[in-house]
């Protein structure tokens, strides 16, 4: 079993367990830490939503910044286990862990209002999932509301949302998007 380490905040350096679950793929730590650079450091009050979290690493990262609320949506039964071990271990009532499938849950919010200052999408590739989900982003946006998505070729938009800034490390394309509509 992997251990991966928190690059930033209140839980700096903590290390998590990884489950060993078919296509979970952590975000490494230099992605995070760039990811975290271009939003700030400092997430206090933020509502972020970790709509494929796996091992729950982006989630963990934006809760040991500050963020209010992080909901962590898996639903691998392994991933899911680990995930809700590693988020209780915190203690912290700001990590919500549920086992659910993504385009529900992101439906059933959407229709209850439900909105995120930060969406994190970080899906199996090669199922559609971003394409799938885009729709729905909209009605999960608060004003200003930041997308990050990793996928297996870079993304120019995603629904209203365009890439700000982006970079590759590995196999993996990674964005930074904004409405540019608003």
């Amino acid at each position: 079993m992997a251990r991966i380490r928190i690059t930033g905040g209140e839980w700096r350096s903590r290390l998590v367990q990884v489950a060993d679950a078919p296509g979970l793929r952590p975000t490494p730590d230099r992605v995070r830490e760039t990811l975290f650079n271009w939003l700030g450091q400092d997430l206090t009050g933020w509502r972020c939503l970790d709509l494929f979290a796996g091992s729950g690493m982006l989630g963990f990262e934006c809760a040991s910044r500050g963020a209010a609320a992080v909901t962590l949506v898996e639903r691998d039964a392994a991933a899911f286990a680990r995930l809700k071990e590693n988020a209780a271990s915190f203690g912290s009532d700001r990590l919500r862990p549920l086992r659910v499938d993504a385009l529900e849950f992101a439906t059933a919010a959407s229709q209850q209002g439900e909105c995120y200052d930060l969406v994190l999408l970080d899906p199996p590739y090669r199922q559609g999932w971003l394409d799938k989900v885009a729709p729905l982003l909209p009605k999960l946006a608060r004003p200003g509301m930041w997308v990050y998505a990793e996928a297996e070729q870079r993304i120019e938009t995603l629904g209203d949302w365009r890439t700000l800034k982006q970079g590759k490390a590995g196999q993996v394309f990674y964005h930074l998007l904004k409405n540019t509509n608003e």
